[in-house]
């Protein structure tokens, strides 16, 4: 996989995150942190789950690894997504000075639980892509069981809109 197809991933990353959090604003505060009986509970568990791996895994790159984000810790949706922008423009950031070779290093990782990994760079950063589409795909779900307007974050949808942005 080349810099500028992990470029893209990011890109579609960015743009189906930001639709989701869109959608959430027509929740309410007890529809958002409502348990759903799902992997982590609620959507705001699951998002905070989703915003807190991206957050992770761009500080294991950086080699800072901080503590995993806490549900508890994170007051609102706007708080959520603050962090996640932050991340987002920071994860931009590093793909900046990355290059095609550089991404094919490889780096250790400990997790929380204590075991070492050895990874590529790209192997991770597809790793991280197709854990928030895992966990975008849950909160769409729960979006549609509280009976609210679910919205769409399919790849080939972005690639659809950014298409008549060339344009």
């Amino acid at each position: 996989m080349t810099l500028q197809e992990i470029k893209t991933l990011h890109a579609y990353n960015a743009w189906a995150t930001n639709r989701i959090f869109d959608s959430l604003t027509s929740l309410t505060g007890e529809q958002y942190k409502k348990e759903m009986q799902t992997s982590h509970g609620s959507i705001h568990a699951t998002l905070t789950h989703m915003v807190g791996a991206e957050k992770v895994w761009l500080e294991r790159w950086l080699g800072s690894p901080q503590p995993f984000l806490k549900e508890a810790e994170i007051d609102s949706l706007k708080t959520l997504r603050g962090i996640w922008e932050t991340t987002g423009y920071d994860i931009a950031k590093w793909l900046g000075a990355m290059t095609d070779r550089k991404l094919q290093n490889t780096f250790e990782t400990k997790t929380s639980k204590g075991d070492i990994f050895i990874n590529t760079f790209q192997e991770a950063f597809q790793h991280v892509v197709n854990h928030s589409s895992y966990h975008r795909g849950q909160i769409v779900g729960m979006i549609r069981q509280l009976g609210a307007p679910a919205v769409a974050t399919d790849m080939i949808l972005f690639f659809r809109e950014t298409a008549k942005l060339r344009k």
